[in-house]
């Protein structure tokens, strides 16, 4: 019991202080901010950068995202500069926003693709109900007519409010329900993000209130399921928007999807989902520790005029942006003036140093 508790309090401390994204905010702040000068997302923007939605295979989470951001911030600097651009400062909710916006654009996704999916689409019998033309007919909307395929969490709301009718139309049909993979789903979801109808629709996410989704996530029972090896704060569980999508369709269609979720309820339950990923992030505070060494940290942050960096709960990979963003350029100075390289993080470096500031110095 005793255990239990810890954990709960724990996760109430996190959602106290990880900021919730909002992928409209993010989209704005990626525009004044100057990053659309040099990357583009989904080939709006520049071009001397890698598009941040268009990408090949990965598997990102936002520790990774936050070292690639370290690892090439000098280089980054160095062409701003050149351009005259004016260095951005970003604070852990600008942070949080951008990174809403990545999420939205798909960017911590695999790499779908669109006649995957549209085989897929086919495959998995969605078609059976799911027109893909005005002239054929179907039991279900036709694709034509969606309008929430931009929208994760929307796409994961319809997903779980119409379970219960899905699978009844396909038992009538002599359908078995087919299982989804968050890759599949990806597909699926890049193939319909590319019809011509859906082609002008700006990617959303835009989760709400972690506090009030976790009130909600007990009241709609879901708290007496996800525990221990089913448990929703555990790094990885729900990566990604496909990861999200592809659950709640897997899920066993229970009593309570009779009572729909409203759209604000579905975003108050992604947003308490959102804040436990960050709770943590899959990090070792022991491997943390020699990593904060290795990379110099420890001759300004502990043995020097640094500040000491004892985060707590607050410590997470937007905290850890904001201070690249803000203080970098000076951080920077400061080595060279010591002869100490800048750092560059791999594998799961940046994870490790966050749950070593999360536990202190």
């Amino acid at each position: 019991m005793k255990v239990v508790l810890i954990g709960a309090a724990l996760a109430v401390a996190a959602y106290g202080t990880v900021p919730l994204g909002d992928a409209s905010r993010g989209e704005a702040l990626f525009r004044s901010q100057n990053c659309v000068t040099c990357h583009s997302v989904n080939g709006e923007g520049g071009r001397a950068a890698p598009d941040l939605g268009r990408g090949q295979s990965r598997e990102y989470t936002p520790a990774l995202m936050a070292a690639l951001m370290w690892n090439h911030a000098p280089q980054m600097w160095s062409a701003m500069e050149k351009a005259g651009i004016t260095k951005p400062q970003l604070n852990s909710q600008q942070s949080a926003d951008l990174f809403a916006y990545f999420y939205a654009a798909r960017f911590f996704e695999h790499k779908g693709d669109a006649a995957r999916g549209r085989k897929a689409f086919v495959e998995k019998s969605c078609s059976e109900c799911h027109s893909l033309s005005p002239t054929a007919k179907g039991t279900g909307p036709e694709v034509l007519k969606w309008n929430q395929v931009t929208d994760a969490i929307e796409l994961a709301r319809q997903m779980w409010n119409h379970g219960a009718p899905m699978q009844a139309a396909m038992k009538a049909k002599g359908v078995k329900k087919p299982a989804m993979t968050a890759m599949e789903m990806n597909d699926i979801t890049v193939y319909l993000q590319n019809l011509p109808q859906a082609k002008g629709l700006k990617p959303e996410f835009a989760p709400a209130s972690a506090e009030t989704g976790e009130t909600l996530f007990k009241a709609k029972g879901c708290a007496g399921c996800h525990t221990g090896a089913r448990s929703l704060a555990k790094p990885g569980v729900l990566r990604s928007t496909a990861d999200l999508a592809a659950a709640m369709w897997n899920h066993p269609v229970l009593a309570e999807q009779k009572s729909p979720l409203r759209p604000e309820e579905m975003k108050r339950l992604v947003g308490y989902v959102w804040t436990l990923q960050f709770s943590d992030e899959g990090g070792a505070w022991a491997r943390g520790s020699k990593v904060f060494e290795s990379k110099g940290c420890m001759g300004c942050h502990t043995n020097g005029p640094g500040p000491r960096l004892q985060l707590g709960e607050k410590a997470n990979s937007f905290e850890m942006v904001a201070a690249l963003w803000s203080h970098g350029p000076t951080m920077q100075t400061a080595m060279r003036s010591k002869g100490v390289a800048w750092p560059r993080f791999v594998n799961t470096d940046m994870a490790d140093v966050i749950a070593y500031l999360k536990r202190g110095q």
